[in-house]
């Protein structure tokens, strides 16, 4: 059976190509990247993969049986580029898909709901019998930039006191390779999300333990976030994209317990605290 990964030259691709290694032969995976040159250390044979090229990804999924289409990275063109890949999917006879989508993304307030919910749509119209892995924040969201945080002395953000049930990028990429390697999953939608929620407040206090420095939490307006981001450089989509999802997560659209992630992976999801260690090093 050959499985292929969309964007499997990005953080959770690659995560997930390697969790598919532990559990099938290399020969039955294919990573599909746009540009296929850096994907030359996978391990794996890599396929050349354009969101906009119907053609090249319909001759790119020839004789694929499983895809996992990971959301794309670009906000406000991903409900094309996914349709795209669906309609190729369905040209060159995919079997069976998954889907990264969003937690609870039928009921979130995030910014991120409809792009999600409308891929969503294009899968149960396209005939292809899919499984949507519908994954709750990756905790690297906050432990990739751990480093400025913690020579800033302080963390910035708009949620509140609402809880974040995240997981690592690892723990969703084995809950993905386990889904596409096992049988069952056709038609099921997996809430995905850490064992263990925290707020923002838990946070800094677990990052001032292991930063042996006092690093509070700073709630601001969700204006005054977003201008605080654009300050230190990020531009201003981006600013407030990640202002209102701050806020969403204050509305509890980052927190669930029904434990699916660590049902499906069979072990308990990775801490936030070792998370912070990993990051800190």
């Amino acid at each position: 059976m050959k499985i292929a990964v969309t964007g499997a030259t990005g953080k959770l691709g690659r995560l997930v190509v390697e969790k598919l290694k532990e559990r099938t032969a290399e020969a039955n995976i294919v990573a599909l990247a746009r540009t296929p040159q850096k994907g030359q250390d996978l391990g794996v044979e890599v396929r050349a993969f354009d969101y906009g090229n119907l053609a090249q990804m319909t001759e790119s999924l020839a004789g694929i049986d499983t895809l996992l289409l990971i959301s794309g990275s670009e906000l406000g063109q991903r409900l094309a580029q996914h349709a795209n890949v669906i309609n190729a999917a369905k040209n060159a006879g995919v079997k069976a898909m998954a889907y990264t989508s969003l937690l609870h993304v039928d009921t979130s307030s995030s910014p991120l709901v409809p792009e999600h919910l409308g891929t969503e749509k294009a899968l149960a119209e396209s005939g292809i019998p899919y499984t949507l892995l519908r994954n709750g924040w990756y905790t690297e969201n906050y432990t990739d930039t751990l480093k400025d945080v913690i020579a800033k002395g302080a963390v910035y953000g708009s949620a509140g006191e609402g809880e974040i049930s995240s997981a690592s990028r690892e723990d969703y990429a084995e809950a993905a390779a386990i889904v596409l390697t096992t049988e069952g999953h056709e038609g099921k939608t997996y809430e995905l999300a850490g064992d263990k929620s925290f707020t923002m407040t838990d946070y800094a206090l677990e990052l001032s333990k292991q930063a042996g420095k006092a690093i509070p939490y700073v709630n601001l307006p969700e204006a005054e976030y977003a201008k605080a981001l654009q300050e230190a450089g990020v531009p201003a989509p981006i600013a407030e994209f990640l202002a209102s999802s701050d806020v969403s997560t204050e509305k509890g659209d980052l927190f669930d317990e029904g434990l699916q992630l660590s049902l499906l992976l069979g072990r308990l999801t990775t801490p936030l605290s070792s998370s912070i260690a990993a990051s800190i090093g």
